[in-house]
């Protein structure tokens, strides 16, 4: 499955604060910071694979109250970090379904194994000629 806007903008909270770090003249005095939640567990667009899915993949990202919680303050207006918050959201949301191509299994070839044969007989020679005793 694939998230594009706006297809969840609907079910997303957006909260503001002050951003915090360094500043100029805004950073006391306006709200840029932003904040979206969303309900993963109450989503009426989600099915239950999906949500299951989502709840699995992006636990450390999810609140106690079931809220997928996304932060943007890099930007000194509201609105370029309210798009770059969204940006991530749907990024995460997309990353969680992307499905892993599996890794089959691939046996070493004939050449391989001559070298690695080649190189024990050479380092086997190395050590049998430390052991040699001169008189």
């Amino acid at each position: 499955m694939r998230f594009t806007p706006p297809y969840l903008h609907s079910s997303f909270l957006y909260k503001t604060s002050r951003s915090g770090g360094k500043g100029g003249q805004n950073v006391n005095k306006l709200d840029t910071k932003v904040q979206i939640d969303f309900d993963v567990v109450n989503a009426l667009i989600l099915t239950l694979e999906e949500k299951r899915i989502i709840q699995e993949k992006l636990a450390s990202k999810i609140s106690a109250d079931g809220f997928l919680q996304v932060v943007a303050q890099t930007e000194r207006t509201q609105l370029a970090n309210k798009l770059i918050a969204i940006k991530k959201m749907y990024a995460l949301l997309n990353n969680c379904f992307l499905v892993k191509k599996q890794r089959k299994a691939s046996k070493p070839t004939k050449a391989s194994k001559e070298r690695r044969l080649l190189d024990k007989k050479s380092r086997s020679l190395i050590k049998q000629l430390r052991n040699v005793a001169f008189d």
